[in-house]
């Protein structure tokens, strides 16, 4: 058993952890919650038959599993719970994380259930605070 921080599988050690063993039938990559779409953990979630790591393709001959309820990422109802403790509304808030789907719809729930200003600022656009 080898206990690795995955993130995402997008770079660090685990990259040489999966490349070892992602061609032995005998593994398990054991992924604990959300893997972000365009990702390698997503791919290999979704069963992608082959991973690219260093430029090597691997193939993928392990057992790919996923225990989605261990993610560390709060849900929609937990975020508003935690945004209605706030004494004072902020100014603004910003959703800066997850996908933008998501995102989206997080963002007219508060500004529905809130009445607070809220964005999905764009990567690289800037905002005066």
């Amino acid at each position: 058993v080898i206990v690795s921080a995955s993130g995402m599988a997008t770079g660090g050690r685990v990259l040489h952890h999966l490349k070892h063993y992602l061609p032995d039938e005998r593994s398990t990559i054991l992924f604990t919650g959300f893997q972000a779409g365009g990702t390698r953990g997503a791919d290999l979630v979704a069963g992608a038959e082959r991973i690219r790591i260093h430029g090597d393709d691997i193939p993928v001959r392990a057992a790919v599993e996923n225990l989605s309820m261990m993610s560390a990422h709060a849900d929609a109802d937990e975020i508003m719970g935690w945004l209605r403790g706030f004494r004072t509304a902020p100014r603004r808030v910003f959703l800066v994380h997850g996908e933008p789907h998501a995102g989206d719809a997080l963002r007219r729930r508060i500004e529905h259930e809130l009445g607070w200003d809220c964005c999905l600022p764009e990567q690289g656009e800037e905002i005066g605070l």
